[in-house]
């Protein structure tokens, strides 16, 4: 599969000044920019949403529906 191309969008938010100041703080102790500090949050958070294969196997898990494994190496062969 190649690779995705990604590019930057400028674009504008309102936060609450006492929340930005914060962010600002948080950002500058990690010796980050503000707009990369905000953006490594927000792939934080939005990154973890599992796509539907996942959602799927995490269905199977609550239900029980997992088989065993008898033998790894034979198993990693299938993959």
């Amino acid at each position: 599969m190649g690779k995705k191309e990604s590019f930057k969008v400028q674009t504008a938010f309102r936060f609450d000044h006492e929340l930005l100041e914060l962010v600002r703080e948080k950002a500058k102790a990690q010796r980050r920019s503000l707009n990369n500090y905000v953006e490594i949050l927000m792939l934080r958070d939005v990154g973890n949403i599992p796509n539907d294969e996942t959602k799927q196997a995490i269905e199977e898990a609550r239900n029980g529906n997992l088989g065993t494994i008898e033998n790894l190496d034979r198993w990693l062969e299938t993959l």
